[in-house]
């Protein structure tokens, strides 16, 4: 009896933040170098996100700098991150709150964003804090005059922030939020990593202008090269295919409609009156009945039903923001410098009830690719850095980019860009490194990149056809001219036989062949230097 009361004394809760504090790897803090990464990661996507949400052109600026009493230590050692950013800023009554508890923020809506948690800035403080018990400044600003700063800690135990000091002052600038904080970090083995996460999110963010500079004063910038801003995503409600028991189960708990159509008319995505009723009758419920009397066996019947139903519509895509053709023109041409580029952008598609959109795209040539197949993964406009083998992505191109099916030569610079954009993305880990195998998901990718690999394999032809004719053109101008020579001699001509126009005709099927291509890139979103 006394074991099993001491066994029952054990019991015991942790809050959200202390649970991160002991598990920490989950989120992408594993080491110094992964964590400076990672924290880096986190502070520029809450920036961007900020700025693309009210449709402001991004200006981001990082800095990473050592702290002066260890600039002669070795790394791992503690570094200053400052992350600052031109977006709308934070209301300061919600500062607090947004940087110094987990799972607290504006993600837990269901419409496309960067983050899915909650948790990715306020980690990246968490982890600065329990490496170097220092706190985090923050400076935001709503309106570019009154300027909001705080210092705080984060009470791990109880996750809410602790407040060490705050003021306003008052002055002429931007609105925005600047985040300042010390965090143990390895920035010998963290600065290609974060290097290559710049390069790739000026690839998908060409609209944004994105200033770096390292710990050794060298500066990284990534201009904006277009002013086109994806359009601001919907919110939108949950589809029937993607709801589960537990959410049906609180749903009919807190709900204030009498009648089951009203119901699921206003709390599901595109469910209209003849589509409820026609649900109902499937799943054999009165219409009449009152949602909030139904028992727990009958609220499992009726999400069973819902699964099985396939009279509702699909989910529309308002909710999501794909990238689109200039934008991922811009970018590729920019970052990536092509000889050939084509993009497929797929219809919106979903899975278990979740609208998802899928963007392909592929660059071949030039001298910033290098040699062999590059991949660049990107999940809500987030590069895709770690676990390329383990993705859906990387398992599709290894299983489709046949190199002599598609005539590309060996060894030839090929670059494929792949971007899922989702109000859920399957990721298979909390630090969002891959996204998980799922059939609708794999498909998507698979037609998008067979798309473009069509494409290229059709440009690759007409630029051999080319080839070909200038080399035909090259041996007849340098040969007919002796020949017409030796032909003028042995006949005792006064002139040599007229060969230009063989020269021409050359020239002219030349100039044809181009035009072919020209005419041919109007139907296709390929480019031709």
């Amino acid at each position: 009896m006394t074991a099993h009361r001491n066994n029952q004394s054990s019991f015991s809760e942790i809050s959200p933040s202390e649970f991160f504090y002991r598990n920490r790897d989950l989120a992408g803090f594993s080491n110094p170098a992964k964590a400076l990464y990672t924290a880096t990661r986190e502070l520029v996507e809450n920036s961007l996100d900020a700025c693309e949400s009210t449709e402001i052109l991004p200006k981001i600026s990082v800095r990473i700098r050592y702290r002066e009493e260890e600039r002669h230590e070795p790394d791992p050692r503690t570094y200053v991150l400052t992350v600052k950013d031109n977006g709308h800023g934070i209301e300061p009554r919600q500062a607090p709150n947004a940087f110094g508890r987990v799972f607290y923020g504006s993600k837990y809506r269901l419409r496309q964003a960067r983050g899915m948690f909650g948790m990715g800035g306020t980690m990246a403080i968490l982890y600065g804090q329990i490496t170097t018990s220092k706190p985090v400044t923050i400076t935001t600003s709503t309106d570019g005059r009154e300027f909001h700063t705080f210092r705080l800690l984060i009470d791990i135990q109880n996750n809410k922030p602790i407040i060490l000091s705050k003021s306003t002052k008052r002055g002429v600038g931007s609105s925005g939020t600047s985040v300042e904080l010390l965090l143990h970090g390895d920035i010998f083995r963290a600065s290609a990593k974060i290097r290559d996460y710049f390069r790739q999110t000026a690839l998908v963010t060409p609209y944004a202008e994105i200033t770096f500079i390292d710990p050794q004063g060298r500066l990284w910038y990534f201009p904006q090269t277009t002013a086109t801003v994806p359009k601001v995503p919907r919110e939108t409600k949950p589809h029937p295919h993607g709801f589960d028991f537990e959410a049906m189960r609180r749903l009919l708990k807190h709900t204030d409609e009498s009648s089951f159509p009203k119901l699921l008319m206003n709390e599901f995505h595109r469910v209209g009156k003849q589509t409820a009723r026609n649900f109902l009758r499937f799943a054999k419920f009165d219409l009449r009945t009152d949602p909030r009397t139904v028992s727990n066996e009958e609220t499992v019947r009726l999400v069973e039903a819902m699964h099985r139903f396939d009279g509702f519509l699909p989910p529309d895509s308002n909710c999501l923001s794909p990238l689109g053709t200039e934008i991922l023109k811009s970018g590729i041409v920019n970052e990536l410098k092509p000889e050939f580029y084509s993009i497929a952008i797929r219809p919106p598609s979903a899975y278990s009830g979740y609208p998802f959109i899928v963007e392909v795209a592929l660059a071949y040539g030039g001298k910033t690719i290098g040699e062999g197949v590059r991949l660049y993964r990107f999940a809500n406009r987030i590069p895709l850095l770690y676990d390329e083998a383990s993705d859906v992505a990387g398992m599709v191109v290894n299983d489709l980019l046949d190199r002599r099916a598609y005539n590309i030569p060996r060894e030839a610079p090929l670059a494929v860009i792949t971007h899922v954009c989702s109000t859920k993305i399957p990721y298979k880990s909390v630090g969002k490194e891959f996204l998980a195998e799922r059939p609708e998901l794999e498909r998507e990718l698979k037609n998008g990149l067979r798309e473009t690999l069509r494409q290229l394999k059709s440009y690759l032809s007409r630029k051999g056809s080319i080839e070909a004719v200038l080399r035909r053109k090259n041996i007849y101008a340098k040969y007919l001219p002796l020949i017409a020579k030796f032909s003028q001699a042995l006949s005792g001509a006064k002139s040599p036989p007229r060969y230009q126009q063989l020269i021409k005709d050359f020239e002219d099927e030349r100039v044809i062949t181009v035009e072919q291509i020209a005419n041919a890139k109007k139907k296709s979103e390929g480019k031709i230097e």
